[in-house]
């Protein structure tokens, strides 16, 4: 009969070696991250949790609160759509900028000229600064440059979109069929007329979906923003939070969630239409 190993894993010593090494990296950064899970179960801490959950599943359904409830769903769908609308102000030029499919300058020898390509990659450059600089962060600057409420939310979505769509909307039409593009600069046509009349008619739906979907990306924001004081659902959502009203808080989430899906709606359905 064969013997069997003294242990079922033969490997076990690299495994383990490599669990203590784990463990011995890991150690230090719970230390300077302060993480101290034993606080939840701490007796105080217990029952301001039990009092707010207590609430929570109770929520509050008053017709004064309710309707404020309802303004400010409202004030958070007019913050992303005022802001969508902004960035697109400047999305759209820059992408006629930034699109090398659109460049005049290089007809005939394949080549852009070297101030235009100086051009292309400094509104590049800034709109790689204004995509990487989350919105959150945008409204945080603003709200202490124009004071509380929803302009600084409009401002953060306007800036942020703007890097994005830019971006994304000059991929689309670097993407799609050149032809109709190149014969009508080539024929003396403008950026724009090329735009609108050879590039468009090809990416028009990928575009318009694009759009939809970071319009519904845009809701979800401006009421994420609402917590740092730039208005809308969130803001009230905040200072419920901070009060400990359970209530409130569930009515406002379930009005969140419904937004959210409300907007998923919106979306699928446009998106369904132009496919």
């Amino acid at each position: 009969m064969p013997s069997l190993p003294l242990h079922p894993d033969p490997a076990w010593r690299g495994r383990l070696l490599a669990c203590a090494l784990g463990a011995a990296l890991l150690w230090p950064m719970l230390v300077y991250s302060e993480f101290k899970p034993w606080l939840l179960f701490d007796l105080q801490s217990l029952a301001a949790a039990g009092n707010f959950l207590s609430d929570f599943l109770r929520p509050a359904h008053s017709a004064e609160f309710l309707a404020m409830v309802l303004r400010e769903t409202w004030i958070t769908v007019a913050i992303a759509t005022c802001g969508l609308f902004l960035a697109l102000l400047g999305a759209i030029p820059a992408t006629l900028l930034v699109s090398e499919r659109l460049s005049v300058s290089r007809l005939g020898t394949g080549r852009m000229r070297r101030a235009s390509a100086a051009v292309r990659q400094a509104v590049r450059w800034v709109l790689v600064l204004l995509r990487s600089v989350p919105e959150l962060v945008w409204a945080l600057l603003f709200v202490r440059v124009v004071g509380l409420g929803p302009t600084a939310g409009v401002l953060a979505i306007a800036l942020t979109y703007c890097g994005m769509l830019a971006k994304v909307y000059a991929e689309i039409l670097e993407s799609g069929d050149a032809h109709a593009t190149e014969a009508l600069l080539a024929n003396g046509s403008g950026r724009l007329s090329a735009l609108l009349y050879g590039a468009l008619p090809d990416s028009a739906a990928e575009l318009v979906s694009y759009t939809v979907y970071r319009w519904e990306c845009a809701i979800r924001g401006s009421a994420v923003m609402g917590f740092v004081g730039a208005g809308g659902l969130g803001q009230r959502m905040d200072e419920s939070t901070k009060m400990m009203a359970g209530g409130e808080v569930s009515t406002m989430l379930l009005m969140f969630v419904l937004l959210v899906a409300a907007a998923d709606l919106v979306s699928k359905l446009l998106r369904r239409r132009l496919g």
